[in-house]
């Protein structure tokens, strides 16, 4: 069931982007129509050149921090990752990568600074590179090699609640692990969206693993959210599994995702002389 005046958020197949010089054309489109749109890159396509003036200011106040990195691949991917991360919501605000500024919240949550029309969320593992964008709400992504093996190795009973625990055990053993792989995929993807990460335990909420997720559930099965989030689980090139978590934040698509935070200079203006005439009336002597 979906709550009254809310849209299920669709999604669309994942987009490959080749490199810097991509046509982000299918990316807008994705975001008008679907509300979202995810993004895969190997990350050899995102590698820097150098580390010069350029690369500083495609980082921006991320360069302290890639400075900071001392393993030769920790800083690759990093700056990989952040390159493909701003370059794709520079391609959904309309503006040049290197005037997108990311901030972190207090889990590590990336934001874009001076726009909340648009919400960005980034996952990778091996070469992948995976890259969540949103205009509806908030949006958290994850992915993993599909052929990691999670059962088996004790993770059942310290990710899983035990309505979850007690469905994986019921399947067929060969559907287990893959079962087990896109729900760690999908709590991954909701933690991050709901900006928790670490502080909200995988055995406090779950999902149906044996069909298509429709709603957070409570650690005992029964719904715990309806309508207000879109779950997805999907495969990338035969090697990995997405997990996508979609918020809607019940305001409606934002019409213009580049519309910055500040407000409207006619509001301002408009509060202004609101402001200005309360203190000239404030100065006048009081009748009689």
């Amino acid at each position: 069931m979906t709550a009254p005046g809310r849209r299920t958020p669709d999604l669309a197949e994942p987009i490959t982007v080749p490199g810097p010089t991509a046509d982000w054309r299918r990316v807008r489109a994705d975001l008008e129509r679907h509300g979202t749109a995810v993004l895969c890159a190997r990350q050899d396509d995102w590698r820097p050149e150098g580390t010069g003036t350029r690369l500083r200011a495609l980082l921006g106040h991320d360069w302290q921090r890639f400075q900071e990195l001392t393993h030769p691949r920790v800083r690759t991917r990093f700056a990989a990752s952040r390159l493909l991360l701003k370059s794709a919501a520079a391609a959904a605000l309309g503006v040049p990568p290197e005037s997108v500024e990311l901030g972190y919240g207090l889990t590590g949550r990336p934001f874009l600074r001076g726009y909340d029309g648009v919400h960005i969320s980034l996952s990778h593992t091996d070469d992948l590179l995976l890259v969540g964008l949103a205009t509806d709400g908030a949006i958290g992504v994850d992915a993993e090699r599909a052929d990691r093996v999670l059962y088996g190795s004790g993770l059942v009973r310290q990710m899983c609640t035990p309505y979850e625990a007690r469905r994986i055990e019921a399947m067929p053993l060969a559907e287990r692990n893959p079962a087990l792989l896109r729900l760690w995929t999908l709590k991954e993807a909701y933690t991050k969206a709901v900006g928790l990460g670490l502080l909200l335990r995988f055995t406090d909420f779950g999902f149906s693993p044996d069909r298509t997720p429709t709603d957070v559930l409570r650690p005992d099965g029964t719904p715990g959210t309806v309508g207000a989030w879109a779950f997805h689980t999907l495969s990338y090139a035969g090697r990995y599994t997405l997990g996508v978590a979609v918020g809607d934040a019940g305001f409606g698509r934002t019409a213009d995702p580049a519309a910055a935070t500040a407000l409207d200079p006619g509001i301002v203006d408009a509060l202004l002389a609101a402001v200005g005439e309360e203190e000239r009336g404030a100065a006048r002597p009081a009748p009689g």
